[in-house]
């Protein structure tokens, strides 16, 4: 939860399906059955021709080992959503294990591989239930209603931890069954609020290590005995500390990355007997985000955070010796996870090799490639890589941001720039492959921008503190003041062709950008965005409210109130005399549909275009390739008519 000439084609307005004979005859783009186009010109079927490379993409990302056949698990598309797989060997034939009309992700192995078990919504309601894949076949193992989350498994194989709301309807419970008999799930933890969640099993499965999620800066860590239900409280820090990768090693010892005493996260052990952190690895400056431990307990690799980029490391519990792999593209990493022989996976999104697959031998250091995903025929080495900006903000804070600058020998002068702000707002924009969006850089010489502004994580518990609460929430938007500043003066950037887009949080500052800095941009394109911190409040999905409102502040408190009222794009939205564009899911449990359809009454009712993409079959984002991609060619009818055209 991103996003050549100039087509001279009449913009159609229109609000209703286009029949398939129609469509053929006119030439227009068959628009996706549930998706509802409100203002949205139709899409002239040239489009589509001409960016159908750039849709053709796929990508490959690693879920797990196969502990029997020492297989990959990952997950990649073929049809419309991407579905589970198995690599037997690197660079081998996918062989696909799901086939939902819904995107499934998250899925683990048993431990001696006789169960894979795995999770997936419907419509994007984020009402996830846990199957099990028999005989090729899912088999539901929760009740179909509640909301559950797939946690680990027992170190035995016998037990699997889940989280679920099944018995308020509200806040995750913590329950262990036995997937064999779905009938045996049994409450473990009963909790009263926040986000809590199993994370890992002691070795001898006698305790099992549970996380509340109460914010992004204060995380609290429980031991859960597992024969009479008494829990232990490992967090007594004064202060709020975070946690990352939280894993037992072998030998019992518990170790994760935290930032306890510390303004960034270090890998360490937390002392059970003490409920003290012992930091082990320092990196000083930069978060160590995500570890793994081998299943003999010799290597840590850990990732580390440099502004954005990944850098992989593997620390010898042995010698005490940390080496670094250099051997993998420049790009970002996630899911590591050692297999039960030693091979580390991993995958690598990267703008100039695409998102996939790798395994790393932790004694030689080998990276070895497992998919190599279609890119339409491009040669993804033919993207551009982003180059680091970083300046001083208004406050002389430092502020950073990706830039992907169009081949200036392919176009010369100054480039039309579209800013995109990440959501959260506790997340990062990081160097990643820009899939679709790479045609607005390759084909149409459109500069992308991706800044980290205030309250963005990967750069210390302080920084992403700072835009905490209703007083502090418009100093991210300044930031991008300060951006646009810095770009507006660079001298390959068209200072009069400057547009914004973002979603979720993002969708705000998108809005907050568009009243503030209206003069210096020609039109803002927002994805389930806040329009209203207090409706936003009240609507989101209550299990959430409580964590949102540590960010953004209680909508409960009049004072508080009164001055996120003050900073919502709605009371201003008046003043928007920019074009805006929105896209929005029906079925999002976090910014529900209505904080869309508020904004755009409201922009409309002022006389200001207001295009509006709304899909009834999506939650957060949209997943479904056929979605995704109309929302792209709509999106490129935006740009063209309101940023690269002559309005």
């Amino acid at each position: 939860m991103r996003f050549g000439p100039v087509w001279q084609i009449g913009l159609i307005l229109s609000v209703f399906t286009v029949a398939p004979a129609a469509a053929e005859a006119d030439g227009i783009a068959l628009r996706p059955a549930a998706l509802v186009a409100d203002q949205v010109p139709a899409i002239p079927q040239e489009i589509v021709e001409q960016t159908r490379p750039y849709m053709e993409y796929r990508t490959a990302s690693f879920v797990d080992w196969d502990p029997k056949s020492r297989a990959m698990l990952i997950s990649t598309r073929f049809a419309d959503t991407s579905q589970l797989h198995r690599v037997a060997a690197p660079m081998g034939q996918r062989q696909q294990l799901t086939f939902a009309s819904e995107p499934v992700y998250s899925a683990r192995y048993a431990p001696d591989g006789s169960a894979l078990l795995f999770e997936k919504d419907s419509g994007g309601n984020e009402v996830n239930q846990i199957f099990a894949l028999e005989k090729g076949q899912p088999k539901m193992l929760t009740d179909g209603k509640s909301r559950n989350s797939l946690g680990p498994w027992s170190s035995s194989g016998t037990l699997v931890a889940f989280g679920s709301n099944k018995r308020t309807g509200l806040y995750n419970d913590i329950y262990l069954m036995d997937p064999a008999d779905p009938e045996s799930a049994k409450m473990l933890v009963a909790s009263t609020g926040g986000g809590w969640f199993p994370i890992d099993f002691s070795p001898d499965d006698k305790q099992l290590l549970v996380f509340n999620y109460v914010s992004v800066t204060d995380n609290q860590l429980y031991l859960i005995d597992i024969a009479d239900g008494t829990s232990r409280k490992l967090t007594e820090s004064d202060q709020p500390v975070a946690y990352d990768g939280l894993k037992f090693a072998p030998d019992g010892r518990l170790w994760a990355a935290s930032d306890d005493g510390s303004d960034v996260k270090r890998l360490g052990i937390v002392n059970l007997e003490t409920a003290t952190f012992e930091p082990v690895i320092d990196e000083k400056i930069r978060d160590i985000t995500d570890f793994d431990i081998s299943p003999d307990g010799r290597w840590i690799a850990f990732e580390v955070n440099h502004a954005g980029r990944s850098v992989l490391k593997f620390y010898d519990m042995q010698s005490g010796a940390v080496r670094i792999v250099d051997g993998l593209p420049d790009g970002v990493i996630s899911g590591v996870k050692f297999a039960p022989w030693g091979e580390l996976g991993i995958t690598l999104n990267s703008n100039r090799t695409g998102i996939d697959a790798y395994s790393i031998n932790p004694e030689t250091l080998a990276v070895t490639r497992w998919t190599r995903s279609e890119t339409g025929g491009l040669d993804a080495a033919d993207n551009v890589a982003p180059e680091l900006v970083e300046i001083e903000s208004f406050d002389g804070e430092k502020i950073s941001g990706f830039l992907y600058r169009p081949d200036p020998a392919r176009h010369t002068g100054k480039r039309p720039l579209i800013i995109n702000i990440h959501g959260g707002p506790e997340g990062q924009a990081t160097p990643r492959f820009l899939g679709r969006s790479n045609y607005l850089v390759n084909t149409l010489g459109v500069a992308i921008f991706y800044p980290n502004v205030r309250g963005s994580t990967g750069f210390g518990k302080r920084f992403v503190a700072l835009d905490n609460g209703p007083w502090l929430r418009e100093n991210s938007v300044l930031d991008i003041g300060a951006f646009l500043d810095h770009l507006r003066k660079d001298k390959r950037i068209d200072r009069k062709r400057i547009a914004v887009t973002g979603g979720s949080y993002g969708g705000y500052m998108t809005l907050a950008s568009m009243l503030r800095y209206g003069r210096k941009l020609k039109a803002g394109l927002e994805v389930v965005g806040i329009s209203s911190f207090v409706t936003f409040l009240e609507n989101t999905q209550a299990y959430r409210r409580d964590l949102r409102r540590v960010e953004y502040g209680d909508e409960r408190i009049p004072e508080q109130r009164a001055k996120l009222e003050e900073i919502s794009p709605l009371r201003r939205a008046s003043e928007i005399d920019i074009p805006l564009m929105v896209v929005t899911g029906a079925n999002d449990p976090r910014v529900p549909a209505s904080e869309a359809d508020q904004i755009v009454a409201a922009v409309r009712a002022n006389g200001r275009p207001a295009w509006h993409l709304l899909a009834e079959n999506e939650g957060h984002g949209f997943r479904k390739k056929a979605n995704a991609d109309y929302q792209f060619w709509a999106s490129l009818l935006f740009w063209q008519k309101y940023l690269l055209g002559g309005e």
